[in-house]
């Protein structure tokens, strides 16, 4: 009887084995020997949208991606593969020039000539969330569009500006346009941030998110993002101010004093803090490490901290397209500022060097109702500042004009 169950399950052990055999072989036919005969790979990719040059093409008939954009605010893709250094690539690799030279390199991943020959099209990453309507509807253009960076996580920074600086409804004579900048994320905390944002962009309607890592060193692809939004969603904007979730910024001051809204609208307009005869940081342990690959030169060209820069409306599509062409680095504001080099555009500096501040400053009324930047704050603290300043607009400076000392807020 034991010879018997030996026996029997010696078959079916030898049976397993054909079968896991088969198995294998099946898959490298159709994995590895077809696509190396046909040229295409195995099997019709993602059933709703595909990729194809400049586009984003429906591959089901209910899905028409050239109707009102409204309807696909949320669009599931297949996710591309990334790392956290994904932006940072090599001219070799992907055919984009370094800041130095290289001009007959092209960058034809992302179809470059079309997108600088004619329209700007959303770039090489799809959108997750979109408001393409935002500047739509008969509105009228905005005076302002405020580009935010943020992450998934920071809900109470995102809370806490809309009630505050980017309230949309604080210039309405103005129009004022808020956007918040992200990526996505992976894993299991990943997909539940991602039901969470898309709960707040629809009660909201003021993010924007595409199919990108969403890391320090990508802060590049979403700035670039929000450029190319508002050149294909909302060219008409006067100005565009490009900021981080953790600022305080006065728009009140910003629009009336720095902008003026009754003044005619400039072009070419670029400023902020401007940093000027910086070098690269080649000390590898550091957060803004530059090597000597991505970035030869021994000086970066003027440029403005990524804390907080406003730029005419007109910059937002000739800096997208420029970037198409211009090699991709980690640090935003430093590769913004080697676009407006390559447009030959100089940064015009804001007429107060306190005007925009790439660190905190020590509040006081008299302070921040004469400043447009100051950097590192807490939501609560955005809430606090903000609501004792509007209180106290009047009267700010009212101690200092009088020769006393202006009083701080505890």
């Amino acid at each position: 009887m034991q010879w018997r169950r030996r026996h029997c399950c010696a078959h079916t052990a030898k049976f397993l084995y054909l079968l896991s055999l088969l198995g294998l072989l099946v898959f490298l036919v159709h994995q590895v020997w077809l696509p190396k005969l046909t040229g295409k790979p195995w099997g019709g990719g993602h059933p709703l949208v595909s990729f194809g040059g400049d586009e984003l093409r429906a591959t089901r008939p209910e899905w028409n991606l050239s109707a009102p954009q409204s309807a696909w605010r949320f669009v599931r893709v297949p996710r591309q593969v990334l790392t956290s250094d994904a932006n940072v690539s090599s001219p070799e690799k992907e055919g984009v020039r370094s800041p130095q030279g290289d001009a007959g390199l092209q960058n034809t991943s992302t179809g470059v000539e079309g997108e600088l020959g004619g329209g700007v099209t959303h770039g090489p990453f799809p959108y997750v969330i979109n408001e393409p309507d935002k500047c739509a509807g008969g509105r009228a253009a905005p005076f302002l569009v405020l580009l935010i960076a943020t992450e998934a996580r920071q809900v109470e920074a995102r809370n806490a500006i809309r009630q505050t600086w980017g309230n949309e409804s604080g210039a309405p004579a103005q129009g004022l346009v808020r956007l918040f900048l992200l990526g996505t994320n992976e894993g299991e905390l990943g997909l539940l941030q991602q039901r969470m944002l898309e709960a707040e962009s629809r009660r909201y309607r003021d993010i924007i998110q595409q199919d990108f890592v969403d890391s320090y060193k990508n802060l590049t692809m979403k700035t670039l993002m929000g450029m190319n939004w508002v050149a294909v969603h909302c060219p008409q904007a006067g100005y565009v101010m490009k900021t981080d979730s953790d600022v305080f910024v006065n728009t009140e001051y910003l629009v009336h004093k720095l902008l003026g809204p009754d003044q005619q609208l400039r072009k070419n307009y670029f400023t902020g803090n401007n940093m000027r005869g910086y070098a690269p940081n080649r000390n590898k342990n550091s957060k803004w490490y530059m090597s000597p690959e991505l970035y030869p030169s021994d000086k970066y060209p003027t440029f403005c901290s990524g804390t907080g820069y406003v730029f005419s409306g007109d910059l937002a599509r000739k800096i997208y397209r420029v970037s198409l062409r211009v090699r991709r680095l980690h640090l935003e504001d430093v590769y913004v500022g080697i676009c407006l080099a390559e447009l030959r555009i100089e940064l015009t500096p804001p007429p107060n060097e306190f005007l925009f501040n790439h660190w905190r400053v020590s509040y006081s009324s008299c302070k921040y109702s004469h400043l447009i930047t100051s950097h590192g704050f807490h939501p609560n603290e955005l809430l606090k500042y903000w609501h004792h300043l509007q209180s106290n607009k009047r009267n700010a400076c009212i101690n200092t004009a009088r020769g006393g000392r202006a009083t701080l807020m505890q």
